[in-house]
């Protein structure tokens, strides 16, 4: 995979024009992504660059089972021509964007503007290193002096932005509603462990959705910024749809997989439980967990499937030692896993051979996503899918939308879900869903 090309090209054929320089007292991502315009993108994970994006320069956009190759295609399309001057690594072109769950994803609401596959390359992208911030202008089509005469506007406009005041405190939520009854969530748990049973199916994940009514419209940059309080070691991120009319969040602490060069991490997460009031009782909840049969069996699943997924394109794999991740309202069980490619792949090429993992989806794959469609009674969209970015090279970084809401003016729709197996108890898995609800749901109420 070549990166893309710069002084080579002719400015006749030079389809992409990038132009970045070093910003000195940058002012905050926060009143960056406030000023920005739709469709904004916003996307922060531990060990990366934060980098906030303020239109499109480029959208790409699929439907359909071909939806990962039809993207890669596109893009490769892009990229396979330019004049870019980047600066430093962390600020080179990018595409942000994310997948839908289901291959026959509908895009009704709340996932009106949300395809099955969307990635936008920002026109304007203000990137933030350790202790670096660098201000990027992108356009398709523009010859450098229009580019270059916008990085000098855009550069002025970062200068003259106001820093923003204290974070917002949530809006309030004036009402619920609930996609799946108390009742109905025991039936579907019921069915779907009398298929396991009955050997139909190993393990399948059941999610519901929560539509909260606001007593005023969300600022997505302000939620954002409390997560960023509360969960800094998770994967962070904003879409948008190309009206801004509504924002897809969250607050995910699962990799799905990153790509530099042929090295490639990922890592199996399954198995939950709650937080401690004390060290003692978070320690002897973190031990039970670690002990508790469902929990570890579920767990296993989930990474042997990976490394199964990852073996046709790895020369080596390695698993790291199984411990507890800590959040702030749940522990998970976690092992790490990476790997080390046979030959040159894209990202891509890794996000669809690992969608859905177990974790989201089920065993065996394909009847584990049928039991979803039949059984959930809402559109998942976004939901538990692929969302990141990938450059020129074909590297990138994929978390797996959980922890997630769409808001649209004075409504967020919530998701959450938990794995079912043989041994799963309905009442139990309905309190570990609403348990999952808490990130994004104490960012509202």
């Amino acid at each position: 995979m070549e990166p893309l090309r710069s002084e080579e090209a002719s400015s006749e054929e030079t389809g992409l024009v990038s132009r970045t320089r070093r910003l000195h007292d940058a002012p905050q991502p926060r009143a960056v992504l406030s000023a920005a315009d739709a469709p904004r993108t916003l996307w922060t994970a531990p060990e990366e660059a934060t980098v906030v994006g303020s239109g499109a320069a480029v959208t790409i956009t699929a439907d359909g089972q071909d939806r990962f190759r039809a993207v890669r295609k596109a893009a490769e399309e892009l990229f396979a021509v330019g004049d870019v001057h980047a600066g430093t690594l962390a600020a080179r072109p990018r595409l942000f964007g994310g997948f839908a769950f289901h291959d026959d994803h509908a895009g009704n609401d709340p996932w009106t503007g949300y395809p099955g596959a969307r990635f936008v390359l920002p026109r304007v992208q203000v990137t933030y290193t350790d202790d670096e911030a660098w201000l990027t202008v992108n356009g398709v089509g523009d010859d450098t002096e229009a580019v270059e005469e916008r990085l000098e506007t855009a550069t002025e406009e970062l200068v003259e932005l106001a820093e923003p005041g204290a974070v917002d405190s949530p809006p309030g939520v004036t009402g619920r509603e609930r996609t799946t009854s108390k009742a109905e969530w025991r039936r579907s748990v019921t069915e779907a462990t009398a298929r396991i049973e009955a050997g139909e199916l190993r393990k399948v994940v059941l999610a519901q959705a929560l539509e909260a009514r606001l007593e005023r419209p969300l600022s997505v940059p302000d939620a954002l910024a409390r997560l960023d309080d509360t969960y800094p070691d998770c994967f962070r991120f904003l879409f948008e749809p190309e009206d801004g009319t509504a924002g897809f969040f969250g607050a995910t602490p699962e990799q799905l997989v990153g790509l530099r060069g042929r090295t490639v991490e990922t890592g199996a997460l399954a198995g939950t439980t709650g937080r401690g009031d004390t060290p003692e009782e978070d320690e002897w909840l973190a031990t039970e967990l670690l002990d508790d049969d469902k929990n570890a069996h579920e767990h296993e699943l989930v990474a042997d499937a990976i490394r199964e997924q990852l073996e046709p394109y790895a020369a080596s794999i390695r698993t790291g030692e199984r411990g507890i991740r800590r959040l702030a309202t749940v522990q998970h069980i976690e092992t790490p896993i990476t790997a080390e490619l046979a030959t040159d792949e894209h990202v891509l090429t890794l996000v669809e051979a690992l969608h859905p993992t177990p974790a989201v989806g089920g065993l065996p794959p394909d009847e584990a996503l049928r039991t979803i469609r039949d059984t959930e009674p809402f559109e998942r969209g976004w939901y538990a899918a692929p969302v990141g970015w990938f450059d020129a090279a074909g590297y990138g970084s994929f978390a797996v939308a959980i922890r997630s809401a769409v808001a649209r003016a004075d409504v967020a729709t919530l998701f959450a879900g938990v794995g079912i197996v043989a041994d799963s108890d309905p009442d139990r898995e309905w309190d570990e869903v609403q348990l999952k609800y808490r990130p994004i749901l104490d960012e509202l109420e």
